[in-house]
């Protein structure tokens, strides 16, 4: 691929209910990372460091959005980010550090960045999926929090931001 290559997908291609449309969604967002990461080539990152991004991104899209989310990639709604970043992330991850989880709220805000270039999502939308993503205190608290857990405390640690959609 040469140039930057158009993804030609509209909103309703990210819309599933079956297995089988599930899996046409997981195969169209490889195609997007793909698309994502030679995005970030073009922008003048290292291949290294673009494929850094993409894999953080593809947690994010396909861990987080489609399989515990059951989420359109590109119909966001607002507490997506602070869901992933301040609590799925959190629970999902065997030792969650904020240096880890701010690299993944990079490749996230770049892949949104991406998706509004491509139109796929309005400027709307990304303003405030970056605001989300910039809240960086407060998954910081979030992770020091949890991991000084004690006893009971989960509970009240996950009503204040649940990852349940």
């Amino acid at each position: 691929m040469t140039g930057n290559p158009e993804i030609a997908y509209e909103q309703d291609d990210f819309e599933f209910e079956t297995i089988d449309e599930e899996l046409l969604v997981d195969e169209r967002c490889q195609q997007i990372l793909k698309r994502f990461y030679l995005f970030l080539q073009q922008q003048g990152l290292a291949p290294a460091e673009a494929s850094e991004l993409a894999f953080a991104a593809d947690l994010y899209l396909r861990d987080y959005l489609i399989d515990f989310g059951r989420q359109n990639i590109v119909r966001p709604e607002p507490g997506i980010i602070t869901k992933f970043a301040g609590s799925w992330f959190i629970t999902h991850t065997l030792d969650p550090e904020f240096n880890m989880l701010e690299r993944h709220l990079t490749a996230v805000t770049e892949l949104y960045k991406y998706l509004h270039i491509q139109h796929l999502i309005s400027a709307e939308e990304l303003s405030f999926l970056v605001k989300e993503a910039g809240e960086h205190e407060f998954y910081r608290q979030r992770i020091d929090s949890f991991l000084n857990l004690t006893g009971e405390g989960f509970a009240a640690w996950d009503a204040e931001c649940a990852a349940k959609f």
